[in-house]
């Protein structure tokens, strides 16, 4: 009986088969990959504000929503898709959502460092956004992303200016570097020679070139690499999940370069020292101390993040002592997976709307 079930469903999907493969491959895919429309709202050299355009019919309400991207990732990761999009889902809900898209890297910007975004962009950005609307905002940072905003919060509330900020969100912000095992072991090799060596050669290179970028990421999931084409094959029927495979192969070929100066602190201060983990960063002549963030924060990781992994993002709960309210939450997915995966619909957006609305 069962395999007389498992041949009938073969058989009757034949007709969805055949039609997912020919939009695969011939008609140019199966993901809607359109981008929610937005407007540019500024310019300036640290990148391109947007407010996204609001969805006819949801309405609006509740203060704004404003995303900050990481490096090397492009700004479309929190719009993946349409169906798996977050920024669809925020404007159905009737959020108003900004972006800051800091665009590709160019050799030329090969000096900036991590304060470029921690003491200009994100303060910038943020402040911006609440003179427009006229109230604090909501921030929501992916992976680096979260680690800039952070950082931005706790050091205008140290410098005594704080940023006009109602709620911080971090998702896959790994904070603890020991902790994650793709490169733990590399620490005892970065110390060789003071880590001299890797200094010499991002200085030489000047940057973290996009290819280089994407085929890291590509390293990090390698196990994928090698499993795709059985759960293409075994899914052939399943549009959903074709699409989602196609949607997460175009951001991985639209990955952005790194600075070599932010490299170089990513480096030395969170892979060699993993300052990070016991709660401050020294940036720009002073040191920026995570207690200092003084907002409601909800940290999410991915039960299956190689890059973000569980523990060393749950350090970011007990280092965030001087916020009001931390909430902890963990959902199924990797790195993207977490932020826009198909999962990330039952869980981590319902999270963090229930997060945004109770602030």
């Amino acid at each position: 009986m069962q395999r007389r079930a498992l041949i009938g469903r073969v058989l009757g999907g034949v007709p969805t088969v055949a039609a997912n493969v020919w939009d695969s491959t011939v008609a140019g895919g199966v993901a809607d990959l359109r981008r929610m429309p937005r407007t540019e709202i500024a310019r300036d050299p640290g990148g391109v504000l947007y407010r996204y355009d609001p969805v006819p019919g949801a309405g609006e309400h509740g203060p704004p929503v404003v995303l900050i991207p990481p490096l090397g990732a492009p700004d479309f990761a929190y719009d993946l898709r349409r169906g798996c999009s977050l920024v669809e889902h925020l404007l159905l809900g009737g959020r108003r959502v900004y972006l800051v898209d800091y665009g590709p890297i160019s050799f030329a910007e090969r000096g900036l460092g991590l304060e470029h975004w921690v003491d200009g962009v994100v303060p910038r950005t943020l402040r911006r956004v609440s003179d427009e609307v006229g109230e604090p905002v909501h921030v929501v940072a992916w992976s680096l992303g979260g680690i800039f905003a952070m950082l931005a919060l706790a050091a205008a509330s140290e410098a005594g200016d704080p940023l006009p900020v109602r709620s911080v969100t971090v998702i896959g912000s790994p904070v603890d570097i020991a902790a994650v095992p793709l490169v733990a072991p590399l620490r005892p090799l970065a110390e060789v020679a003071g880590g001299r060596l890797v200094s010499a050669l991002y200085q030489a290179a000047g940057s973290f070139p996009a290819p280089i970028v994407s085929w890291a990421f590509h390293l990090a999931t390698v196990d994928r690499l090698f499993t795709k084409p059985l759960v293409v094959l075994s899914r052939l029927d399943d549009r959903d999940t074709l699409a989602q495979i196609e949607a997460v192969d175009h951001m991985m070929n639209n990955m952005h370069g790194y600075p070599g100066r932010v490299f170089g602190q990513l480096f030395h201060l969170l892979l060699r020292s993993n300052d990070l983990a016991v709660g401050s960063l020294d940036l720009a002549g002073r040191t920026v101390k995570l207690s200092a963030v003084d907002v409601p924060a909800l940290v999410v990781a991915g039960r299956n993040d190689v890059i973000a992994p569980l523990k060393a993002v749950h350090r970011t709960v007990e280092l965030l002592c001087g916020s009001p309210e931390v909430r902890f939450e963990t959902a199924p997915g990797g790195h993207l997976g977490v932020l826009t995966g198909r999962k990330a619909r039952t869980t981590t957006w319902p999270a963090l709307d229930a997060f945004l609305d109770s602030h």
